[in-house]
């Protein structure tokens, strides 16, 4: 930092080499990327203002009316009567409490989940945001920014995503007090298997919207307060870079192949279009819809991300 002070208007690259000559050798310099990226974090670095989405922190938005936030999670597995396991999968609205969703699931894998997340916008239309907690398939501890396929798909869709700090499932307050209920009233005892589980949620459901009151409400029913959403599911429309010098689609291995360098970015983004912008001598900004994700370093060929756009990290990395 003390040499951009010095030198204003050089850029990372410049900066680098001037450390490499004043440093003696056994010392190790770090990349141009990293460089650019903790200019940037210090607010040293010039850079384009437009209009985009980053969040810092835990930022959780209050949800006040229907369908601006959705609340999802898997209440905890349990053994049916044949032995296996049911993961059900449930989504309500915050505001009105209404229980939209309460599936008898045979895993919580992420395929299963967008055919549930699918038929569900379809018939309800799409929230502004989902908040879950840290858990696959809605975040992944291998992803960039912890990123799974399925968060990347509301990223699409034009839906928010919001995550809980990690052991802090009381931010999910409302969602995890149905839970008990749900527990309480359609697991005990648990269905001979997947259908006839399924038919017990479905009676809960029923019940949970439209026949039992919430204080909370002012001692009315779900169903009383909840309307669909006004915004249709009509899939997704290709992203657009009209700030960018390029757009570039990632790789099914997740890779971006920029000038005949290959570049690590995430399998959570593999298919996807991104953009990216040239803001020093080698030095690339890589953006996905509106988030800035990092910075790409052509020489070596690495990629430094900035802070979480998304939200906080929803698993520590190792």
């Amino acid at each position: 930092m003390a040499a951009k002070r010095e030198k204003p208007s050089w850029g990372a690259r410049k900066i680098r080499e001037r450390l490499l000559r004043r440093l003696p050798h056994e010392v190790k310099v770090p990349a141009c990327s990293t460089i650019h990226a903790i200019l940037d974090r210090h607010g040293l670095v010039t850079r384009t203002k437009r209009s985009r989405t980053c969040c810092k922190g835990t930022q959780l938005s209050p949800g006040l009316m229907p369908n601006e936030l959705w609340c999802t999670d898997y209440k905890g597995e349990f053994k049916l009567g044949n032995h296996n396991y049911c993961y059900p999968l449930t989504v309500t609205d915050h505001a009105s409490r209404f229980l939209l969703l309460c599936e008898a699931m045979g895993s919580n894998q992420e395929q299963f989940a967008f055919t549930a997340f699918e038929r569900l916008f379809k018939e309800r239309g799409l929230p502004q945001a989902i908040r879950s907690d840290n858990g696959v398939p809605f975040a992944s501890p291998n992803g960039l920014f912890n990123l799974s396929k399925l968060s990347v798909w509301w990223l699409r869709l034009g839906i928010s995503i919001e995550r809980i700090k990690p052991g802090h499932p009381q931010q999910n307050g409302r969602h995890e007090r149905m839970h008990l209920t749900l527990q309480k009233e359609a697991t005990r005892p648990a269905g001979a298997n997947l259908l006839q589980q399924q038919a017990k949620f479905d009676a809960f459901l029923e019940e949970f919207n439209n026949e039992r009151p919430h204080e909370a409400l002012d001692m009315k029913c779900p169903a009383e307060i909840y309307t669909a959403s006004t915004k249709p599911f009509r899939g997704i429309t290709e992203p657009q870079y009209p700030f960018h010098d390029k757009t570039v689609v990632v790789t099914n291995c997740g890779r971006l192949c920029l000038y005949r360098k290959k570049i690590n970015l995430s399998t959570c983004l593999a298919g996807q279009a991104v953009g990216i912008k040239e803001v020093d001598d080698g030095i690339w900004l890589v953006s996905f819809m509106d988030y800035d994700l990092g910075y790409v370093d052509l020489e070596e060929k690495t990629l430094q991300p900035l802070e979480n756009p998304f939200g906080p990290k929803v698993l520590p990395m190792s």
